[in-house]
């Protein structure tokens, strides 16, 4: 740090930080609680993507074991939970409902009706609905964060390109000098704000088309039961 005319000049961002006024501390400090919650966010997100895709490596295995919807249901019950495990257990607890003892016996079944197809289609859409809900939980916060960072940051550098002029205007002195270390100050809140919105908005993107991936991997799979269980005579 140096000193000109009178004044303590920062050399380096540390330092022109810990000289920068309260408003600008709070406005940098707000982001840095913004980034940091956004990156637990991002951790999160991706230890359960890929926690997914195990599961679904898993689940598949088992499917392809077996040859009938019974011997693969008691299969796939054994692994651990999984959005492709419960959205088959609902299916045939829900046609269990419906032919109450039809899938554990070898006796020509009776299909169901046009209208329990329909509420068997509701009802794999209403879990696909869910899944997707509950994997998709926190990601808006990552889109807040990367909408509300860049203000943020416009916010300080408007306050300190204020503090800045208002010093020099009770100082008399115009020079690059006296201007430059509040401008400094003011771009400081700029950086913060955008350090912390540019990893957000990019998550986000990547984690909103990963869940709009699971989805349609979801409906797939629950398209791909229905017509199991019409080849099997279930419908």
């Amino acid at each position: 740090m140096t000193m000109v005319q009178g004044g303590a000049v920062p050399m380096s961002g540390i330092e022109l930080l810990t000289m920068a006024s309260l408003e600008t501390k709070i406005v940098v400090a707000i982001c840095v609680l913004f980034s940091a919650a956004s990156w637990f966010v991002i951790g999160l997100k991706w230890w359960q993507f890929r926690r997914l895709n195990r599961q679904a490596d898993r689940f598949f295995n088992a499917m392809e074991r077996s040859t009938r919807l019974q011997d693969a249901y008691q299969g796939v019950m054994k692994l651990p939970p999984s959005p492709y495990q419960r959205l088959f257990r609902e299916a045939l607890h829900f046609y269990d409902e419906l032919r109450p003892g039809a899938l554990r016996s070898d006796q020509p079944r009776e299909t169901l009706t046009p209208t329990q197809l329909e509420a068997l289609k509701m009802v794999l859409g209403k879990e696909v609905a869910a899944e997707r809900d509950l994997l998709g939980h926190y990601i808006p916060w990552l889109a807040t964060v990367g909408s509300v960072g860049p203000l943020l940051g416009l916010l300080g550098t408007t306050i300190g390109i204020i503090n800045a002029f208002t010093g020099i205007a009770s100082r008399g002195s115009g020079n690059l000098a006296a201007v430059a270390p509040g401008v400094a100050e003011a771009l400081v809140a700029t950086f913060a704000g955008l350090a912390c919105a540019i990893p957000a908005v990019m998550a986000y993107n990547i984690f909103v088309n990963r869940v709009r991936l699971f989805t349609g991997e979801l409906e797939g799979f629950a398209n791909e039961l229905i017509g199991s269980m019409a080849r099997e005579g279930l419908l």
